[in-house]
């Protein structure tokens, strides 16, 4: 892991990047506001614990996706495929990605980093090896490099290696490389988008 960016620089190009995104996404995040606000009864925003690093928790925030009261319905916190609890505008929000928006406030308060593991709930964290617990060694992120090598078409423990591959080459090329395959990841929808190895080249 590069020490000199993961300790200094990496926290603050996070900053920069979350404010500038933030900026230029006011208007639409408003406008996904009163969207939800008019789809379906509730609040806009969801939160829920997860664990970052550490093994602190916090709250991660998203744009609420689904029915009020969700997790006492269905399958609870899990979420199936054409789920009913799913609301119309949350369908579109969860294919987009643009349900992640509010984690901005999470990067800018600390908790979380642009790229980095996706948090995960206490429950998954409970049942981790002593060498999956190498993923709380960072923030975790928005997008990381399990997320663009595959996301859900590969099993959880090859997710975490993933994850932990990550860390430690952890560096700013890397970085770089994540960001840029995390957008076509969003519009193609492609789980093959990346290889597995790619980040080696």
């Amino acid at each position: 892991m590069n020490g000199l960016y993961s300790k200094y620089f990496k926290r603050a190009l996070d900053i920069i990047f979350i404010l500038v995104i933030l900026s230029l996404m006011l208007i639409p995040m408003l406008i996904i506001a009163l969207l939800i606000k008019l789809d379906s009864k509730g609040t806009v925003f969801f939160s829920q614990e997860r664990v970052g690093k550490d093994g602190k928790l916090f709250d991660l925030y998203k744009f609420r996706t689904m029915l009020p009261n969700a997790a006492k319905m269905g399958a609870g916190i899990l979420v199936e495929k054409n789920d009913p609890r799913v609301t119309r505008i949350g369908q579109w929000l969860r294919v987009s990605g643009l349900d992640e928006l509010p984690q901005g406030i999470n990067i800018l308060r600390g908790d979380m980093s642009i790229i980095g593991p996706r948090p995960t709930l206490k429950y998954q964290v409970d049942q981790y090896t002593p060498h999956q617990r190498q993923r709380l060694l960072i923030r975790p992120g928005i997008s990381g490099l399990a997320q663009v090598s595959g996301r859900k078409s590969i099993d959880w423990d090859k997710r975490i290696e993933y994850d932990i591959e990550y860390i430690r080459h952890l560096s700013f090329l890397l970085d770089c490389k994540i960001l840029l395959l995390t957008f076509p990841a969003l519009i193609s929808r492609e789980e093959d988008l990346a290889k597995a190895d790619y980040w080696k080249k």
